[in-house]
């Protein structure tokens, strides 16, 4: 096809645009679009790039505090960090690229997010990613696992930037299309940070970085088309990734912005030059004409519509100061990057496409931008599930240890060392403490300040009741963060769901943006930056809805912080919130019971605030430095993983009122588990009481052993066996 190629409606619907839209574009451009035009408008209009299944919900997410500098709409988000400093963090998604091509599809994913965050101004400082796979069994699977880990650590480690946590989870559900969501933190002065809206009529606009190669056309409309039975003939959209040009490409835009040669920046991400031009035009109300036979490649022979839609990697569009060409141009070839003028601001307020002197491209910028189609899609509301029944009968508490090895050895709850092992998490030598807690600490480098980093979301949940999902995915972010210490700031979002156009999928994503957003208002915690992905389905079969959540949170004295891990002999274990041993939807009812039924887990946001608030004074008043929330496998899960944390053992002592089993992994919300020192306790529990705070001692730190009074015991190394071996071992059998 060549741009004077006809428009047919098999162009237009390989394009995945709809009769409608492609109506709706005639009528935008007064005449029929050549291919060039065309391809712009499938891109812009994507789902990947326009959000049009979902704006309308996304307008209702709070995206404000006093400490939110810059909310969504940017390339990232930026919070106040005091000092004169700010956080500019964001999670995306790369969930196709990375089931077609799983290296350079997780690769790339860390490429593209590393962009975004210093594409404002900041130096990245760590890296998260969270991650689902299909049944662990499933033929695939261990090929997609290890390229997506290895993609991810190649590119992070190389790139010298730590990947300091993230999260792994694994269902039936995602065989036919898992996800890849990478997130990224960075650290920038307050009053220096970068935006990305062109302005300055003639001033010019800049392409740095790699050249640009046939890789990535069509990436965008690929992630927002579910899949069929060609998914592996879409390698070809793959985007490839080379982290060493990365690095050089951070060192050169950071040195550039110390001088005020920057006018506008814009990472070229998911429809390469073409959203990156488009988006920098539109949100400064201006308009630009590209030049492309200057920009360069490296392949003979590119055509316009290739220029405009590879979403070829490592690659920035600027606009700079007149006069100022010389000075940038310097720096970047210094770093031995490309740099080109490739067009100009211009007071048109369209976008002009030139190649060796002919018009390729004339079209408004608004309608691609901002003004893309907005769709109020029908949704239904997920069906009410019922409550579960089960036995509660006092001679089940022989089960529980038994049990809890089986779920410390289950897919979901397994260690993740044989992931993070793979990746530098202590690169640049401010990460605190190693992968496994509940969040990651990351001091910023110089100071007592550390940030508080951590991703969360519970599909099953969502699934059964998106809604309650929705709340408690917000709901854990915040303990995570809570539980280090840390004060909850704000947070990222990765919506990842199935095909929007089927009303029970989009009723998913409406009421996990209902639950998130009742629960950021509720606990204060606003949605600055984010990502939709949708169409995550395999011929007809959906993912389950996965709202992940990135959270960051700021801790003002490193020295007063908490992790899980136990510190001492003869410390008392304290439960903080209240245990009703809620099976519904529990891990337990899953794994050891192969059923996947019941309620969610009901989340209630003032008892969340309360628990909360009180668990962070402790930790900052010093008397608790040893913190866990309860989330997957309940209490007794996390008491092991606290125990295994440290090799400390304990002894527990199970109420004789409640149901054994649903005491020990009922996945009730709002809680944590605390160990203070023998004379710290009464005091806590008494501080406890004054505020209002349910808090009960259940045991004592001691030995190598967990014991539960009436039960036995089980051996630490016994649990660890089971803990540290399933992963490994699936990796190890052959494929």
């Amino acid at each position: 096809m060549t741009a004077e190629t006809k428009i047919t409606p098999e162009i237009v619907a390989e394009h995945g645009l709809t009769r409608d839209e492609y109506k709706r574009i005639r009528q935008i451009m007064g005449r029929e679009p050549n291919l060039v035009e065309l391809g712009i408008f499938s891109a812009m209009w994507s789902e990947h790039c326009s959000y049009k299944s979902s704006k309308k919900w996304l307008k209702t997410l709070p995206t404000t505090a006093p400490w939110v500098i810059c909310g969504p709409g940017e390339n990232a988000g930026v919070v106040d960090i005091g000092d004169g400093q700010a956080i500019i963090f964001k999670m995306e998604s790369h969930n196709h690229p990375s089931y077609i091509e799983p290296y350079q599809g997780a690769a790339t994913g860390v490429g593209g997010i590393l962009r975004d965050v210093f594409t404002m101004g900041a130096r990245p400082i760590a890296m998260m990613n969270a991650l689902r796979f299909g049944d662990p069994s499933h033929p695939k699977m261990k090929h997609l696992i290890s390229g997506v880990v290895s993609g991810i650590g190649g590119y992070g480690n190389c790139v010298g930037v730590p990947t300091v946590g993230g999260e792994t989870d694994f269902h039936p559900a995602y065989n036919g299309n898992i996800l890849v969501n990478a997130m990224c933190v960075g650290l920038a002065d307050a009053d220096k940070i970068f935006y990305s809206a062109a302005a300055g009529i003639g001033n010019p606009v800049v392409y740095v970085g790699s050249k640009t190669g046939r890789d990535g056309i069509h990436g965008a409309s690929m992630a927002s088309a579910e899949f069929g039975e060609d998914a592996e003939q879409k390698r070809p959209t793959v985007q490839v990734g080379d982290p060493f040009t990365e690095k050089l490409l951070i060192e050169a835009c950071l040195e550039l912005m110390k001088s005020d040669a920057i006018v506008a920046i814009q990472d070229m991400g998911a429809a390469g030059l073409t959203s990156s031009s488009f988006e920098m035009a539109d949100k400064g109300d201006a308009g630009i004409e590209l030049w492309l036979d200057k920009v360069p490649t490296r392949e003979v022979g590119m055509t316009p519509y290739e220029l405009m839609l590879s979403e070829s990697q490592e690659r920035m569009l600027m606009v700079l100061k007149p006069g100022r060409e010389d000075e940038a141009r310097r720096v970047f070839e210094k770093w031995e990057l490309d740099f080109a003028v490739i067009g100009k601001v211009t007071d048109t307020g369209r976008m002009v496409l030139k190649f060796h002197d002919a018009v390729a491209g004339d079209l408004p910028i608004k309608p691609l931008a901002n003004g893309s189609p907005e769709y109020d899609r029908p949704w239904t509301p997920t069906p009410q599930r019922r409550p579960i029944v089960l036995p509660r009968g006092r001679d089940d508490l022989d089960t529980v240890l038994p049990t809890l090895e089986k779920l410390m050895g289950s897919p979901d709850l397994a260690s993740r060392r044989w992931i993070w092992e793979q990746y530098d998490h202590m690169v640049m030598g401010d990460t605190v403490g190693r992968p496994g807690g509940d969040a990651a600490v990351v001091r910023i480098h110089g100071t007592q300040k550390a940030v508080a980093i951590t991703t969360d979301v519970t599909p099953r949940y969502c699934y059964a009741d998106p809604y309650q999902g929705g709340r408690q995915a917000i709901a854990e972010t915040w303990r995570n963060l809570t539980a280090t210490g840390a004060k909850p700031l704000a947070i990222t979002d990765c919506l990842n769901f199935g095909n929007p156009e089927k009303p029970e999928i989009m009723g998913q994503l409406v009421g996990c943006i209902q639950g998130m957003a009742e629960a950021c208002r509720a606990l204060n915690f606003p949605v600055v930056s984010g990502n939709v992905s949708l169409y995550n389905e395999t011929q007809g079969t959906g993912i389950l809805p996965t709202p992940a959540i990135g959270g960051v949170g700021l801790i003002a004295d490193v020295s007063r912080r908490a992790d899980i891990a136990f510190k001492g002999q003869d410390h008392a274990i304290i439960v903080i919130g209240e245990t009703r041993g809620h099976l519904g939807q529990s891990l337990y009812l899953r794994e050891v019971l192969g059923r996947e039924d019941g309620e969610t887990p009901p989340v209630d946001l003032s008892v969340e605030r309360r628990n909360g608030d009180f668990v962070r004074t402790l930790i900052s008043e010093g008397l608790i430095s040893t913190v866990h929330d309860v989330s997957d496998g309940g209490l007794m899960v996390a008491l092991a993983e606290m125990a295994l944390a440290s090799g400390i053992g304990a002894k527990i002592d199970p109420p004789a009122f409640q149901a054994p089993l649903a005491w020990a992994f009922g996945e009730d919300q709002g809680r944590y588990v605390i160990a203070a020192p023998a004379a710290a306790a009464d005091a806590v529990i008494a501080q406890a009481w004054v505020t209002g705070v349910p808090a009960a001692q259940i045991g004592v730190t001691g030995g190598t052993e967990l014991t539960l009074t009436g039960a036995g015991t089980i051996s630490l190394e016994t649990l660890r066996s089971a803990h540290e071996g399933w992963l490994p071992g699936l990796m190890s059998t052959p494929a």
